[in-house]
């Protein structure tokens, strides 16, 4: 089990997570939504939880609920600029479909 950051998405983790002093990583997951199913989620960790993994990529904590593991387990989070447009991208294996926006995937 593993889920991995780009060296483009850990430099654009840490100065997000430097400014915020409570945050211990980066939270990712899903959530149902979207014309394709699952919407990928990422914001700060300020906490912790017991059921939670923990995988450690280039110096950054990625969190992720025991729940929402299958769903990202090999994924790599890439950090990406495209004109105007730029954000965290995630390489996931699992997604067998993506819909055209790139925003939700399905399983």
């Amino acid at each position: 089990m593993a889920i991995t950051l780009t060296d483009k998405a850990a430099t654009r983790a840490h100065s997000y997570l430097a400014k915020n002093e409570r945050a211990q990583g980066l939270r990712l997951g899903v959530r149902n939504t979207g014309c394709s199913g699952y919407m990928y989620t990422i914001g700060l960790a300020d906490t912790i939880d017991p059921d939670d993994q923990i995988f450690e990529s280039q110096g950054i904590k990625l969190v992720v609920s025991s729940k929402n593991l299958p769903y990202l387990d090999g994924m790599e989070v890439d950090y990406a600029k495209q004109g105007l447009n730029e954000g965290f991208r995630f390489n996931n294996p699992n997604a067998k479909e993506m819909c055209g926006c790139g925003e939700s995937f399905s399983l």
